[in-house]
């Protein structure tokens, strides 16, 4: 399963609510047109349209992996 299967915006919205991850609108869109395709790419994005180190915090990352993966393995 790759990201052309995810609902890409249902995925950030989600994090967003669940995590606090809330990108700004054009990190939102751009990531939505042109998703990572694969989760721990688009799980580094996520951070880094947060403008967030992805390897800052591990315990967080993994809270987020999870979160994409279960997206990417639900399709």
């Amino acid at each position: 399963m790759g990201a052309d299967d995810v609902d890409v915006a249902f995925l950030l919205d989600n994090l967003c609510v669940e995590l606090g991850f809330c990108p700004p609108l054009d990190e939102k869109s751009r990531l939505c047109a042109s998703p990572p395709k694969d989760v721990d790419s688009f799980t580094d994005a996520v951070f880094v349209a947060e403008g967030m180190d992805p390897n800052e915090d591990t315990r967080l990352r993994k809270l987020v992996r999870q979160k994409v993966m279960r997206a990417f393995q639900q399709r």
